[in-house]
């Protein structure tokens, strides 16, 4: 265990306004060239009824400043060059809020301009090297009829019927005219790529838009925009995505992630399919350590980013082994890897432990520069001292995590009030980043006073598919005791005050707060956030029922039990629920639907546990009216301060 690195000095305060007004880059995209980086930027929380976002531009040598290309007056996002790399398709709906259309705007400057009025909206785009052509995909529009139901609201739903899947679309560039080629059949589109020599499209496709049963069979297919031609390339992994070209001596190849068999648990690996024979392989079997993106270069060998424990790495599939090795180390987090055409130049959005996410970009191996400043605001904080951690399980299996402690203070300050805040997924990490978010996050609480453990227990990413598969049906047994042995290692330490304890979380990280309580009273006090409390009823009703099922062990149909999923449900213990725990959950939760806290919510109080329940009004999984957040962050801060009190 080693100390971080406290580089801010200014004391300035850390309310929820300037957490909430903060803004963050996401989805930057190289030039073809190299020469330039797009990305959008976009405040956390939002104000009003729709999101807004604006377009950035800034040199990737730093010879020229960022600057915006659009005035972020509506929700402007999904930038992709133009082959020529002199201007950038882009997706916004400032024609109508709500309804995204396809726009271009010219690097050198100018008003942006419309490409389409898509009635149902455009969901992706794919500029192609044929500069008179862009591929998108859309629903189809509403016909006379659909229009008709809606209007008089005759709309009932029913199952099967009126289907809409997102259909490939080519839009000429010259006549404005949209065609839909008899590709796929009635299959929904969700990814493109074209081959690097201006040959055919790959596509991902589902048999339904539906997320619960879509990701289970993908299919790959080709495309030849010239002729038409299709070619039905076979079924792949489950939750396949990030579609990659290459060629290798004896042909071109398509690589994809998807999750690594044969479960439905247990982080990605890299397939490959050589497409003169068809044969799928797994190209990161055996690592100890987990792909996130896979990225296509020109005509060579693709790039992909790992999940490395605490950090992130870029590496290089090298052809003859058909293994990836690693060409640059990202000291913290990274994610939203893009490369140039000739694969020499990337660039991705980075975070360290006292730095905020920022768009950096250069030329391999690297260092990369930081080419945004987004949050500039949150440079004059005085942050937690954040720790690296490593330490072994009671089956001596090696975990690692962080530890943020109190804004101000050092270690023989403590012992300090500690909360843990158990990370979501489970298939997710915590990287060595800058912990702050409108969720209960590190910084938020350490500047509050509090010591903050970070876990990363078995079941996330970074330590590859044995590490992330043992969770599967397993939920809140290994992974609780490594939470568990973090904590007491923390407590021998002298760090932690044993009599103030509390424990957090959203989504997974609310679940196992909901164990945590139904388990020990060590705890004084609890937030469970979009948390699940009964695995069977999230698998029939959650959006992703067959993964929860297989996170669960089980679903409520297989015969009157007892069912695996009971013994792994916190609702089966709340009769030994003392700690105070706070209930927050978004009304609309079509991921964890807010069910979940209403089943614990009416337990606990059928057995006089203290508690608060709050539902926010319109909100999904994530919460993103900036209200909500301003409620919640403060919210959540007021739990603990009652409970633990902070130093």
């Amino acid at each position: 265990m080693g100390p971080g690195d406290e580089r801010s000095t200014v004391d300035d305060v850390v309310n929820a306004e300037l957490v909430a007004d903060s803004c963050v880059p996401a989805d930057p995209v190289l030039s073809p060239d190299g020469r330039w980086v797009a990305f959008v930027v976009a405040a956390v929380g939002r104000a009003g009824e729709f999101p807004v976002s604006t377009l950035w531009i800034s040199a990737v040598d730093g010879s020229a400043p960022a600057r915006k290309l659009t005035v972020g007056s509506a929700e402007d996002s999904a930038p992709r060059w133009a082959p020529d790399s002199e201007s950038i398709f882009f997706l916004s709906d400032r024609a109508e809020r709500g309804t995204v259309q396809l726009h271009r705007i010219r690097v050198a400057g100018g008003e942006a301009e419309a490409l389409t009025k898509w009635k149902s909206g455009i969901s992706d785009h794919l500029p192609l090297a044929d500069p008179e052509l862009v591929a998108i995909v859309a629903p189809d529009e509403p016909t006379d009829e659909d229009e008709r139901r809606a209007n008089e609201k005759d709309d009932a739903w029913v199952w099967g019927e009126r289907v809409r899947p997102s259909r490939l679309r080519l839009l000429d560039l010259g006549t404005g005219e949209i065609r839909t080629p008899a590709a796929f059949g009635d299959r929904h589109v969700v990814e493109l790529a074209q081959r690097p020599d201006d040959g055919p499209l790959a596509a991902l496709t589902w048999a339904t838009p539906e997320v619960n049963l879509g990701p289970i069979e993908p299919r790959l297919h080709l495309f030849d925009p010239e002729s038409g031609a299709t070619r039905d390339l076979g079924p792949a992994g489950v939750e396949a995505c990030s579609l990659a070209w290459w060629h290798a001596a004896g042909g071109w190849h398509l690589a994809y992630l998807a999750v690594t068999p044969p479960g439905l648990v247990g982080g990605y690996a890299v397939f490959d399919v050589t497409l003169s024979t068809g044969e799928h392989r797994n190209l990161t079997a055996g690592m100890n350590i987990c792909p996130t993106e896979l990225v296509q270069v020109g005509s060579g060998v693709p790039l992909a980013l790992f999940a490395d424990g605490l950090d992130t790495a870029v590496h290089r599939l090298d052809p003859a082994a058909l293994r990836f090795g690693e060409v640059l180390c990202v000291k913290g987090f990274a994610k939203s890897l893009t490369v140039s055409r000739r694969g020499d130049v990337v660039a991705a959005v980075m975070s360290t432990c006292h730095e905020p996410k920022d768009v950096h970009a250069g030329s391999l191996p690297g260092p990369l520069t930081r080419v945004s400043d987004t949050s500039p605001e949150l440079r004059g904080i005085r942050w937690g001292v954040q720790e690296r951690l490593s330490y072994r399980a009671s089956d001596g299996l090696a975990l690692d995590g962080l530890l943020i402690l109190p804004a101000g203070k050092s270690r023989e300050d403590g012992p300090f009030p500690l909360v843990t805040l158990v990370h979501g997924g489970p298939d997710d990490r915590y990287a060595d980043q800058l912990m702050l978010g409108w969720y209960p996050s590190g910084q938020w609480l350490a500047t509050a006073g509090y010591a903050v453990f970070l876990p990363n227990p078995r079941g996330g990413l970074g330590h590859g598919h044995a590490f992330a598969v043992s969770v599967a049906g397993a939920v809140g047994t290994d992974e609780w005791t490594d939470l568990l042995t973090g904590i007491d290692l923390l407590i021998e330490d002298g760090v932690a005050d044993a009599d103030r304890l509390g424990i957090g979380g959203w989504s997974h990280g609310g679940f196992v707060a909901a164990w945590a309580v139904g388990q020990t009273d060590r705890f004084k006090a609890a937030l469970m956030g979009a948390g699940i409390s009964d695995w069977g009823m999230l698998a029939a009703a959650g959006e992703l029922g067959p993964f929860e099922a297989a996170l669960g062990g089980s679903t409520g149909w297989e015969g009157t039990g007892p069912h695996r999923h009971d013994t792994l449900s916190p609702i089966s213990f709340a009769s030994k629920i003392r700690t105070p725990v706070l209930i927050v959950h978004g009304e609309c939760d079509t991921n964890v639907p807010v069910s979940q806290a209403e089943f614990f919510h009416r337990a606990l109080r059928r057995f006089g546990v203290e508690h608060e329940y709050v539902v926010y009004p319109r909100e999904n999984h994530p919460i993103r009216e900036r209200n909500h957040q301003l409620d919640l962050l403060r919210r959540t801060r007021a739990w603990f301060d009652r409970w633990l009190g902070a130093t």
